[in-house]
């Protein structure tokens, strides 16, 4: 029996429009193994968390490069609890200065990768989570 796949929902929430990074991201995880949903750009949370329950992800990576993130991130982790998905790891990538950081940790996201983070860093930390999770 085959072993089911990583499945990773990548996207962008609110009005951030630049999607370069999570584009990049998403073809890095594909290539290394993992089934990626690309959401794309200009995202709700509501729509986020229905497309997690929908396709059933292990993580949700999220590309943030403007500040409406802060508002964002919180409601849509308050949106997985509410649908029992708090199971669902969140990865956030980009830009997140100090203290939205801080925020955005206490509300449930569970890794921030700055700018100098590799790929490597990505895969592995993805691939420890679900391990952990017993799959």
């Amino acid at each position: 029996m085959e072993k089911r796949k990583i499945r990773v929902l990548i996207t962008k929430i609110g009005l951030d429009g630049h999607d370069l990074g999570a584009q990049l991201i998403a073809k890095i995880l594909r290539d290394a193994g993992m089934e990626v949903i690309y959401l794309g750009k200009f995202q709700t949370p509501k729509r986020i968390v229905s497309a997690v329950i929908s396709e059933s992800v292990d993580i949700i990576g999220i590309s943030v490069l403007s500040p409406n993130h802060i508002l964002l991130i919180p409601e849509m982790t308050d949106l997985l609890k509410k649908h029992d998905m708090s199971h669902v790891k969140v990865i956030v990538g980009g830009i997140v200065p100090e203290p939205f950081a801080s925020q955005i940790i206490e509300h449930g996201v569970n890794k921030i990768f700055a700018h100098h983070s590799t790929s490597e860093d990505i895969i592995n930390y993805i691939k420890q989570q679900v391990t952990r999770e017993g799959r």
